[in-house]
């Protein structure tokens, strides 16, 4: 607390009025306070410096801190020491501060570039089953939709006549359902596996932002509606649909028993290309849709070997298994023969099928489509490796595009 010191002076010094102030509350108030005074030393013209400050101090009182006598104030070395750290701690603050604001307005500006629609637009509460369902990455759900518009179009009557319009909208519909229970079950069964890799670690159910009750719950909610489209199809659909889960609930235990997880991914991936060509004509040709339907597999292991190569270290640590670890080094040799057995397939069924030639022309595109992937993948950049699979969306589309114009033009 701050004290005066009214002082008497003796004969010999001349008498002045000099405040005295506690030191502990100038340094902790700093420079920073106006209502705060720091020690001086007052020095008189007529005499010199008395090195003892209260010579002969009698009473104390509480005063202003200016005496009745003019005196010439002048900084002691402690009240620039303190101005002079009052200085440094004011540059230090306003540093700092700009420095903290930088790095919050550089975060700030991180988050929303990595923000997605889902963090932007759905409520809170939604956003980790939107995310559990990956529907902010609809890559995974074209391809899942592609054979079904590649069967339902080569359905189409020859001619004028388009594919079935409601039909490619509910298996499009379908396929962003399907696809977001088999993420679920997925999820529900390798939340460990997902927790020990990078990629991963941050899924809802991986991370624990979703319990595995929760995660239970919104598969059955996916499962009802993937129910309610399938009543939708024909009874001869119907039964391909339920025999279709089955694949969707055993794929993410592949990965423990066998290094070709891929291809059994093949089998559920394509399986809607079968369920297309039921919907629309009620049985299956297998002239034509077993070429497509095994065409689609050796797709889908081109595109997520390729996939794989992105966890290929996370993998061999924790012990599952990927076609990227059992080809190694041999991995575009291997792609290349699959890359092949699919533009073969691709073309036998559309021989079977009595395609136009538009339809040929398109598969010489696709080739060279996967023939870029294949052989400028960067097996060793998760970056190129994510790149190389998401360009899969427009393999699908040239093939689609060619099946469209090969039934327009025959």
């Amino acid at each position: 607390m701050a004290s005066f010191w009214l002082v008497f002076p003796s004969p010999a010094s001349p008498g002045f009025l000099k405040p005295s102030f506690s030191l502990s509350r100038t340094l902790s108030a700093g420079a920073s306070s106006s209502s705060s005074y720091n020690p001086v030393t007052i020095t008189s013209s007529s005499n010199p410096p008395n090195t003892n400050p209260y010579p002969n101090a009698s009473l104390l009182l509480l005063l202003g801190p200016f005496s009745q006598r003019r005196r010439s104030w002048s900084p002691s070395c402690v009240n620039f020491d303190l101005r002079r750290r009052a200085h440094v701690s004011r540059s230090s603050s306003s540093a700092s501060t700009g420095a903290e604001k930088d790095d919050d307005e550089a975060a700030a500006k991180v988050a929303v570039e990595g923000s997605t629609w889902i963090d932007l637009y759905l409520p809170r509460q939604a956003r980790p089953y939107a995310k559990l369902a990956r529907l902010d990455k609809a890559q995974g759900a074209w391809l899942f939709a592609s054979p079904c518009m590649w069967s339902i179009t080569l359905a189409a009557t020859p001619g004028v006549h388009l594919p079935d319009i409601k039909m490619l909208t509910l298996f499009v519909f379908g396929a962003f359902v399907v696809r977001g229970a088999a993420c679920t079950i997925n999820d529900l069964l390798d939340r460990d596996i997902d927790a020990m890799v990078e990629r991963t670690k941050s899924r809802p159910l991986a991370s624990g932002v979703l319990t595995p009750f929760q995660g239970l719950c919104f598969l059955g909610f996916q499962l009802l509606l993937g129910l309610g489209l399938l009543l939708q199809l024909n009874n001869y659909s119907r039964v391909l649909g339920a025999a279709w889960l089955l694949l969707i609930f055993t794929y993410p235990l592949m990965k423990r028993v066998t290094y070709w997880p891929q291809a059994y991914l093949g089998l559920m991936m394509n399986w809607g290309g079968l369920l297309g060509w039921a919907a629309v004509k009620g049985t299956i040709d297998p002239a034509i849709m077993l070429p497509l339907y095994i065409s689609g597999v050796f797709w889908t292991l081109v595109y997520d070997t390729i996939y794989a190569h992105q966890d290929k270290e996370d993998d061999v640590k924790i012990g599952v298994k990927s076609t990227a670890l059992r080809f190694g080094d041999s991995t575009k040799k291997w792609l290349t023969g699959f890359g092949i057995m699919c533009i073969t397939s691709l073309a036998l069924a559309g021989y079977n099928a009595k395609i136009g030639w538009a339809y040929y022309a398109s598969l010489g595109v696709a080739s060279g489509h996967l023939a870029w992937q294949i052989w400028t993948a960067d097996l060793s950049s998760p970056l190129d490796c994510n790149r190389k699979f998401v360009s899969n969306k427009w393999f699908g589309a040239i093939i689609f595009i060619g099946i469209l114009l090969g039934r327009l033009l025959p």
